[in-house]
């Protein structure tokens, strides 16, 4: 009965939160549609408008951090142990981009390195790249930290099993802060759910600060 409740459980999670991403895709796909076959003007959103998306976005990044009681207390419990997550998340991920980089000859170091900067979080990250950047970089940062989030999602009972439990928090990079923070605490155990918070909220404020940085502006 147990082992039935916990797959239960653990599909329909999944199914919640896969719903929410596939939406996303799809909305995606319709912007490209729209734009392959000119259905909507392509300036109809002026630039300073998705200017100040990226402005409110940051600003209510800042107040779901601030008002997160739980991960401030874990700092002060745990000093500075927590940080060695969000610290080798980094890391590896700007590591793997960084060498992934030399494989694509249409993609820069420091573009590389801009999109794996976006750690997962792929409605930010996309905006302020393709502002800075253009759609082509913009395009491939959404996609690809968007794929880190569904691969999470997906595979985390797997990455606990063959790499530990700190591995879904790891691939799940910002969005272990939130969207993905249920799968996380199923598979590894609730005991990592402050951890996880902790790290997908350090590696969230960390996304508007280095994605310009890597891009030089």
């Amino acid at each position: 009965m147990f082992l039935f409740h916990f797959l239960f459980t653990s599909i329909f999670l999944k199914k919640r939160i896969m719903k929410n991403s596939l939406l996303i895709f799809i909305f995606f796909i319709l912007g490209i549609l729209c734009g392959i076959f000119t259905l909507l003007p392509v300036k109809i959103i002026p630039t300073s408008f998705v200017t100040y998306v990226v402005y409110a976005l940051i600003f209510f990044v800042g107040i779901g951090a601030g008002a997160n009681v739980k991960v401030w207390r874990a700092v002060r419990r745990m000093h500075f142990k927590i940080v060695l997550v969000p610290l080798a998340v980094i890391s590896g991920t700007l590591m793997g981009v960084g060498l992934t980089s030399f494989l694509l000859s249409d993609i820069a170091l420091n573009q590389a390195l801009a999109v794996g900067a976006g750690f997962g979080y792929y409605s930010l990250s996309s905006v302020i790249i393709s502002q800075m950047d253009g759609d082509f970089l913009g395009i491939i940062a959404l996609i690809s930290n968007l794929m880190r989030e569904i691969i999470t999602i997906l595979l985390a009972p797997v990455l606990v099993r063959f790499f530990g439990k700190i591995a879904p928090i790891a691939a799940g990079g910002a969005a272990s802060m939130d969207t993905t923070l249920a799968v996380i605490t199923r598979a590894s155990g609730s005991e990592y759910a402050v951890i996880s918070i902790f790290s997908g909220m350090v590696l969230t404020l960390l996304v508007p600060i280095l994605v310009p940085l890597f891009l030089g502006k």
